[in-house]
Parts: structure tokens; C-alpha cells; sequence
């Protein structure tokens, strides 16, 4: 058994269990991560973040992503932000604006208004080949094949796949039902994220995301940035986009379309705690 320091945090209703793998040694396999996010038996979290140190040149930070089935994330824009509060409380750094490493990725992170904090969430990726999608060459639109139906989907990378429909009520979506199948479809090798997006107007969308490897959430940050890219695509809606989900708000801005997508959201501190696994 061994002992492990962490911070359980919050993001718009995303929430994290947080580790400092800096100045302790953390080596968890899948299993144990699963354990970890048994809501009744463990900590319960929708992502376990891992802080590490890095020795490449301009990156403060590496950054991993754990989803709760353990398998590893390529990118959480929640999360980030989350990371960034944990930094300042530990006193890690001193900067008021971070580069961190992911899978796939370095992003950047700095204060945003009103005790906010911004993400650069980089490029919205669309080709096919990068996001990855089975397709033979771009479109601003996919027909899914969803049992009998088709499905009119924008397909989208934030860093991780996602596959984002418009819904005339986000609130009756069929979340539950459609997503763990969008999931695991075969037109997304590497499986993808599902979101659901109710247009209020030009400016404010409301999303429901069911995340690969974890199922619905109350916040996605990837997923709010990918929904508000494909509405702005589609001429749904137009920059800065706020995003209501059902655990928070996020703004996301890509006024310019030849630049890197931002979103601003909350992070808070819940709590610190110490478990043997």
C-alpha cells in the first residue's frame, strides 16, 4: 500500500482528482485509477490529472490525463484550468501564464477576467486523417449512420475527437441512448466524444456531452470547444459563444477563424485529502 497526496477540484461541474507527481513518485496502473474514481468506494472523479515536471525547454509542466475508465486522454480544457489553480496554491510557479505538455499537445494557460482563467486550446483540426475520422476528404458536415437513422455531425478535433450534433432541445437529447454508441462508433478509431448542441441565439448554446471513457458529464471543456467551433462553422453562432452546461458556464472565443480557439471558465479547490491505494 502507498500513500497518496491529492486535491480534489472542480471546473464548471467537470470535477478532477489532482496529484502532484513532482515531489511524489506516482506510477498507477488503469486498475487502480478505476478504483480511485468509484464514486462510493474511492473519490469519485469524471478525469485524474497528474502533474509532472518536464525537462524540455519553454514547458513548465507535463500534463497527463486520466479518463475513469484509466485509459489515457489526449486533452481537457476543464482540466487545464483546474491545473493551473493547483499550481498557484501549491506554489509551484510563480507565472501568472503556463505551458504545459500533453499527450499530444502544449497549451497555454494564463489568468483570464474576473478570478477566470483562459486556456489556448490550439486549432481546431477538421481533416479527417488528424482527428481521426473515416471519411474521404473534408466536409463541414458527416451523415453518421446511427442504426436506421442518419445523423448530420460536424467532426472535429480539440485534441481529442469529438462528433457534434445540433438538437432542437438539449434537454430531451438522447444522451444517454446515443452517445455510448456515437462513442464506440466505427467511423472514430480512436472512439470519440459525443455532444449534443442547442442553439439559444447567435451568441449562447447550451451542450451535453457523453465523454469517451468516462460517459455524460456535467461539463466538458473539449466538448464546449468543439460544439461552439462547429456552431460558428456552421453559421449557428458567432464569437465570443457562451456556453451553458449543465454544471457551469464557459466563454469560448475564436473571433479570428485563422487562430488558436480560447476558453475561459471557473476552477475551485474542494478539497486535499490523503489515500492508500
Amino acid at each position: 500500500m502507498k500513500n497518496i497526496q491529492f486535491t480534489k477540484m472542480d471546473g464548471a461541474g467537470n470535477d478532477f482528482m489532482v496529484i502532484d507527481g513532482i515531489t511524489q513518485k506516482i506510477d498507477l496502473e488503469p486498475s487502480q485509477i478505476r478504483t480511485l474514481s468509484d464514486r462510493k468506494k474511492g473519490i469519485g472523479f469524471d478525469q485524474l490529472l497528474l502533474l509532472e515536471s518536464s525537462k524540455k525547454p519553454g514547458i513548465d509542466f507535463n500534463y497527463r490525463i486520466h479518463n475513469a475508465d484509466g485509459s489515457e486522454a489526449e486533452q481537457c480544457g476543464n482540466g487545464a484550468r483546474c491545473l493551473y489553480l493547483f499550481v498557484k496554491n501549491k506554489q509551484l510557479c510563480s507565472k501568472t501564464e503556463i505551458k504545459v505538455e500533453t499527450k499530444n499537445s502544449v497549451m497555454t494557460i494564463k489568468d483570464g477576467p474576473d478570478e477566470a482563467i483562459t486556456v489556448d486550446m490550439g486549432f481546431p483540426e477538421l481533416s479527417p486523417s488528424k482527428i481521426p475520422f473515416k471519411a474521404s476528404r473534408k466536409k463541414s458536415f458527416y451523415q453518421l449512420p446511427i442504426g436506421k437513422e442518419n445523423i448530420k455531425i460536424g467532426a472535429v478535433s480539440m485534441g481529442n475527437p469529438h462528433a457534434v450534433q445540433i438538437v432542437e432541445n438539449v434537454n430531451l437529447a438522447p444522451v444517454l441512448t446515443q452517445g455510448p454508441v456515437i462513442e464506440k462508433h466505427d467511423f472514430f478509431p480512436n472512439s470519440c466524444n459525443a455532444g449534443f448542441v442547442e442553439i439559444i441565439n447567435k451568441n449562447h448554446i447550451s451542450i451535453r456531452v457523453w465523454e469517451r471513457g468516462v460517459g455524460e458529464t456535467l461539463s466538458c471543456g473539449t466538448g464546449a470547444c468543439a460544439a461552439a467551433a462547429i456552431s460558428i462553422i456552421w453559421g449557428l453562432a458567432r464569437s465570443p459563444v457562451l456556453v451553458s452546461t449543465r454544471g457551469g458556464q464557459l466563454t469560448v472565443n475564436w473571433s479570428d477563424q485563422s487562430q488558436n480557439l480560447l476558453l475561459t471558465g471557473p476552477a475551485r479547490q474542494v478539497f486535499c485529502g490523503e489515500i492508500s491505494i
